[in-house]
């Protein structure tokens, strides 16, 4: 390679390094004005109770999806740690639905705020196709009203998607 081209592509490579750098700064910048834009239509999280009563639908192990607001299911809510997914465990009592995230804090979703548990093909951007040996859709959505009376969707794919029946037979 000749000193010529050698300079060029030093100079490409560095062209393209800082344009790569100013697309994911500009996309965390959006990320962040996205959460503060919807601070004021999230508000407070309810908090987990102290105690509760014994499990109406035992413990779901799964991935949460994340939340998004109401009706709109790719509209993905990024306060606070609830736009990242991870590992979960779902657990609905009398009181009602407890979602166990690792790495993050847990949500409860109080009973009289849960406004329908339905399944769907996707939620956030995942889409999750049926098989025809398992009709079950493949994201567990659940529909609540917070305290600051906005509407979302929290989605849940169960690593056994047959678990999700549970869940539907229990909200009807």
């Amino acid at each position: 390679m000749n000193t010529p081209t050698l300079i060029a592509s030093l100079i490409f490579a560095f062209v393209l390094v800082v344009l790569i750098g100013l697309v994911i700064r500009l996309m965390v910048r959006g990320w962040r004005h996205r959460g503060q834009l919807q601070q004021a239509l999230i508000g407070t999280l309810p908090t987990v109770p102290d105690s509760v009563g014994a499990p109406i639908v035992a413990t779901t192990r799964g991935q949460y999806l994340g939340c998004t607001l109401a009706p709109r299911w790719n509209d993905r809510v990024v306060v606070g740690d609830l736009g990242y997914r991870s590992n979960a465990l779902l657990t609905r009592y009398p009181e009602g639905i407890m979602v166990q995230r690792s790495g993050a804090q847990p949500i409860w979703i109080p009973q009289d705020a849960v406004i329908a548990v339905r399944t769907e093909r996707g939620i956030v951007g995942r889409t999750i196709p049926s098989v025809p040996a398992r009709p079950y859709n493949g994201v567990l959505a659940i529909r609540w009203r917070l305290p600051a009376g906005t509407e979302i969707d929290t989605g849940f794919r169960a690593d056994d998607r047959v678990e999700h029946a549970r869940w539907l037979e229990e909200d009807q």
